[in-house]
């Protein structure tokens, strides 16, 4: 398991802040593999530990901690694919937010949470606790946001006030300039508070039939993408936002799937030859290997994201799992990718 991927398109704002700021974007799209045919390649992903990086790296280039912040001044709806153009032709900038959410999987998918939309709170979820390996990732996301409601509206949509779980970073001005209103640090989430009256303005684009169309195309492409995940692909998702709280037993994780816990368990049986706990268990094994290897992620953190007890238990887990203990694996694998 992965932490989960990206479509492409969050690239082409990146792109665009570094060739603002001057700098030649090429060289450090190559250095991680990216080349224009992927990024002009239809349903092309990364993954969301590349994402990481690669912001990591555009920050070195730029010198700009704030980069995140940048690049959503330089997002677009079409960056966001056929989910983006179909939130383009609501009616309104409520039921543009709905259709980003609704069919967010098209064009991202986090195998530990996604965003919301509760209004006038527009939330995104992000990997916590923080450091400087994935601030930009919240900063880019939220900014992103704003710039889309204010697009759709012709710069008539205003916010209340902006929500950061993380504390106030080094660059904190900077966030007031972006967003124009009271930019509070330290919350519960992660979210963008829309004043009500910009929810229900009407979209400067705003056309019915071509909205329907466009979200009939977005609910087939979902339905293809579900019709390939295996069972065990979907306990995991429902599983694996949880590791660190009271995790959901097999009669939970059933009535979700819409299925009885027995009918469940025997599926599991036959189609995947597994059982629920050790979806559980293999679940916690790979997410720890991606946080170790993917990450900046302190090994005290990854270990309260995962639900273990201490840190201790964690280490041990780890060297039984790969035989040796995480901060050498980590060393390992930064040097084969240097």
């Amino acid at each position: 398991m992965k932490l989960g991927d990206l479509s492409v398109g969050y690239l082409y704002s990146l792109r665009a802040a570094l060739h603002n700021l001057g700098h030649d974007v090429d060289p450090l799209l190559q250095r991680f593999r990216i080349t224009p045919e992927t990024l002009s390649t239809p349903q092309a992903r990364i993954s969301i530990a590349r994402f990481m990086r690669l912001g990591n790296a555009a920050i070195a280039l730029s010198g700009r901690a704030d980069i995140g912040l940048l690049m959503g001044e330089h997002s677009r709806a079409s960056h966001l694919g056929l989910a983006g153009l179909t939130a383009q032709c609501a009616m309104n900038l409520h039921r543009a937010f709905d259709t980003l959410v609704r069919f967010e999987r098209l064009s991202s998918q986090n195998y530990r949470g996604h965003s919301s939309f509760d209004a006038p709170a527009l939330r995104f979820y992000s990997i916590s606790p923080y450091n400087a390996f994935n601030l930009f990732v919240v900063d880019s996301a939220l900014s992103s946001r704003a710039r889309l409601g204010k697009q759709l509206t012709g710069g008539e949509a205003r916010l209340e006030a902006v929500h950061i779980e993380f504390p106030a970073p080094a660059y904190a001005e900077s966030y007031e300039q972006v967003f124009k209103c009271p930019v509070l640090f330290g919350q519960e989430h992660n979210q963008l508070i829309w004043q009500p009256a910009s929810l229900e303005r009407s979209l400067d684009q705003a056309a019915p039939a071509t909205f329907n169309h466009l979200q009939s195309l977005c609910e087939a492409h979902l339905q293809e993408l579900g019709r390939y995940r295996r069972l065990r692909e979907r306990v995991e998702e429902i599983v694996s936002p949880q590791l660190h709280q009271q995790l959901p037993g097999l009669s939970d994780v059933a009535r979700e799937l819409g299925m009885a816990s027995w009918t469940l368990r025997r599926k599991l049986q036959q189609q995947e030859n597994t059982r629920f706990q050790d979806i559980i268990d293999d679940t916690r094994r790979d997410l720890a290997l991606s946080y170790v290897r993917d990450t900046e992620l302190a090994l005290g953190e990854i270990a309260f994201l995962l639900g273990f007890s201490s840190p201790g238990a964690f280490q041990r887990a780890f060297k039984r799992w790969t035989a040796q203990p995480p901060g050498q694996f980590r060393r390992e694998q930064r040097q084969m990718r240097s």
